[in-house]
């Protein structure tokens, strides 16, 4: 059997890449549609009430006054 080229190597006779060393493993989409479902199902259930704002007391006036033109 030759010698594999570099950054290969034989399996089983086959020629395989070398793996490549990983820093940090990433998220899949999976998980990152998973952790979105999570939040949204959160939202639903307990409700984000410290996200919405609060609703003015009375946007109308009491009296009403007499537009310039």
């Amino acid at each position: 059997m030759a010698k594999a080229p570099d950054g290969f190597h034989y399996v089983r006779g086959h020629i395989r890449r070398n793996p490549k060393p990983r820093s940090a493993k990433r998220m899949s989409g999976w998980m990152i549609a998973g952790l979105l479902a999570g939040a949204w199902l959160w939202g639903q259930v307990f409700g984000f009430e410290a996200a919405t704002p609060t609703p003015a007391a009375d946007p109308n006036p009491a009296v009403s006054a007499p537009a310039d033109r």
